[in-house]
């Protein structure tokens, strides 16, 4: 019942808004823009004036989607960035429930005189927001908008909105294999195939056009993969050197550290990639069962996310964040 308040409320809000403004997190998945894009045409549609402003660019292998080209990428234009958010009347922050994670354009999401919604599953959302639409039971930010379009208007999932849904759904349930994934998820896409999205079209746009330079970097990663003695846990480390000699392109490490729990017997997968332009090292994890990812990450390592997918940083260096892991989860509880 607390979803159909809300609901009714962004309804009203997106029928007396004009200009529109909708944000994913910085480094947006399939799940982030598959949501952004959906939203997007929706409003376009009802002849809202709407953009998409992305913190930044994001995977070759999302660039096929409905309407992406139309994006604007904040870090490439920013004063066109803050002129949208400054002129906006609704703002829509789409998975992410914590401003920190728009990167640069937080401080202009705050000064913004804008309404703000916020979408999302993730749990502990910030209060920053006007309304909340959030359910961490959910499997993707995805399956919520689908909630939303088809409370507003049944018949205003067009086959654009479909294949953007699809995406995103598809993306963060790990193609339907994570714990997430419901009979309503699946009822769900059962009706975004109805509306036109076509699926086996979408899962070969994502999953099968990758380039012979990320193929080589996964063997290197999967080189790399260590088990902790005694512990169902792996770890996989990938060094900028390796990155480098690879000519890594941003979403190639994509889905890399799920490859560590198709090995029997391990409930967490963590990978760790060196980045020095930012000097950090970005952290993955992935678990299955009852290890808490989410929980784990934030206090160690400044991060968070859901039980089962979590992320994280360390401004150590990559054997020092690797040394660090490997201690804390030999004593972790």
């Amino acid at each position: 019942m607390k979803n159909k308040k809300s609901e009714s409320q962004i309804k009203s809000l997106i029928d007396e808004s004009s200009n529109c403004v909708i944000i994913p997190h910085k480094n947006p998945d399939g799940d982030a823009l598959g949501s952004c894009l959906a939203l997007n045409h929706f409003l376009l549609n009802n002849g809202l004036n709407s953009i998409i402003v992305s913190p930044n660019n994001y995977p070759n292998f999302l660039k096929w989607m409905p309407g992406e080209n139309e994006i604007l990428i904040f870090e490439n234009d920013t004063s066109m960035g803050k002129l949208k958010i400054e002129n906006a009347d609704l703002i829509f922050t789409l998975d992410f429930n914590d401003l920190s994670r728009s990167g640069k354009m937080c401080d202009y999401i705050k000064m913004s005189s804008a309404k703000i919604i916020m979408i999302d599953h993730h749990e502990r959302p910030k209060d920053y927001a006007l309304i909340n639409l959030t359910n961490p039971k959910i499997g993707s930010t995805c399956e919520i908008i689908y909630n939303l379009l088809n409370y507003i208007d049944s018949d205003a999932i067009d086959s654009n909105i479909a294949s953007c849904l699809y995406t995103g759904i598809m993306t963060d349930t790990g193609s339907f294999r994570f714990p997430s994934t419901t009979s309503e998820t699946h009822q769900i896409i059962s009706k975004l195939i109805e509306k036109g999205a076509n699926n086996s079209e979408i899962h070969q746009k994502i999953y099968d056009t990758f380039s012979y330079n990320r193929l080589k970097l996964l063997g290197i990663a999967l080189k790399n993969i260590e088990k902790l003695d005694s512990f169902p846990y792996v770890i996989i480390t990938l060094s900028q050197k390796e990155l480098d000699e690879c000519s890594f392109k941003k979403g190639d490490t994509e889905g890399f550290v799920n490859h560590g729990l198709s090995i029997k017997g391990i409930s967490l997968s963590v990978i760790l990639i060196e980045n020095k332009e930012d000097n950090i090292i970005k952290i993955s994890f992935r678990s299955k069962g009852d290890f808490p990812a989410n929980i784990f990450a934030e206090k160690y390592f400044n991060g968070g996310g859901h039980q089962n997918a979590a992320g994280g940083v360390s401004k150590e260096t990559l054997v020092e964040t690797k040394n660090r892991l490997i201690n804390l989860l030999k004593s972790y509880n």
